[in-house]
């Protein structure tokens, strides 16, 4: 059995909603499986300058980690990006990222705000194990079965 922490900044709850379903899918394969959420003092507004995050989760409890962002302005959201900041360490974890979006088209944000999470768990230590992109059209169900199936493969 392995530990996971699901850690997610979700201000519409779509972020939020593709956590529940992981927590799921991997409870299913025996894991023991808690969501936290990121969220700002003062309330989630992006558009803070001065944002601090509010009882930020502790990620040294848990053997892997999921976290889970929306896209903000092409970047990853500003409450996800401080609160990896300010992680201390990941060292020997397994580390997978989503985020959620949704405009389908390639240049808006979604491989840019994947690629700011690695580098700032990397720094960590993290070992970066899995990433997806949930584009919010469509048949958003086959979108988060086919992230749920890829991260069930993963822990």
């Amino acid at each position: 059995m392995v530990k996971i922490g699901i850690i997610v900044h979700s201000q519409t709850n779509n972020t939020y909603s593709v956590a529940e379903k992981l927590q799921k899918k991997l409870q299913k394969s025996g894991n023991e499986v808690n969501i936290e959420t990121v969220n700002m003092v003062g309330g989630n507004k992006p558009q803070s300058e001065d944002i601090q995050i509010e009882n930020p989760p502790d990620v040294t409890g848990y053997d892997g980690l999921i976290f889970g962002s929306p896209v903000h302005a092409f970047s990853l959201a500003p409450a996800m990006k401080i609160y990896l900041e300010q992680i201390q360490s990941l060292q020997d974890k397994k580390v997978a990222l989503y985020v959620t979006k949704s405009l389908p088209l390639k240049f808006t944000g979604g491989n840019r705000a994947i690629g700011q999470m690695e580098k700032i768990c990397k720094s960590k230590g993290g070992n970066i194990v899995g990433s997806d992109i949930v584009i919010w059209r469509g048949d958003i169900d086959k979108n988060i079965n086919a992230l749920t199936q890829k991260f069930s493969l993963i822990f």
